[in-house]
């Protein structure tokens, strides 16, 4: 399958930024693919919903939280292609959320320093955007 006949997939993703300046990584839980791999909290984007709107519904499923679509800034995105898509991910930055994130789908959950995430193995399409994060941070 070359690159042209691949379907798109949008996966809206966030850093979470506590008060001291670390971001929030999620394993992903064995059964899921790329299991035992950290990322940002996200998911994909449904047929309706914007990137932004995306991530308000996914914090709340995944970690518990509340945040607001104005509490979403753009920062960078990820084009990767893995074997069978095409992967398009914006990743926002978000400093202002309401409760504790509290793993609600057995992931497991650790605040990092953006310069120590390059310790954490992530998806291919994650990892480039370390430097984005450690730039900002």
């Amino acid at each position: 399958m070359n690159d042209l006949s691949k379907r798109i997939l949008l996966v809206a993703a966030c850093a979470l930024v506590d008060p001291d300046g670390r971001v929030l990584l999620a394993k992903r839980p064995e059964g899921k693919a790329l299991a035992g791999l950290w990322e940002f909290p996200g998911g994909k984007v449904e047929v309706g919903e914007t990137p932004e709107n995306t991530l308000v519904r996914e914090l709340q499923e995944e970690l518990a939280i509340d945040t607001k679509v104005a509490c979403l800034a753009p920062l960078t995105f990820a084009s990767h292609t893995y074997e069978d898509f095409h992967l398009l991910m914006p990743l926002y930055v978000c400093r202002r959320f309401w409760g504790t994130p509290q793993a609600q789908e057995g992931q497991e959950l650790k605040w990092v320093r953006p310069r120590d995430m390059r310790n954490y193995p992530m998806p291919p399409a994650d990892a480039p955007l370390i430097p984005f994060l450690i730039d900002l941070l």
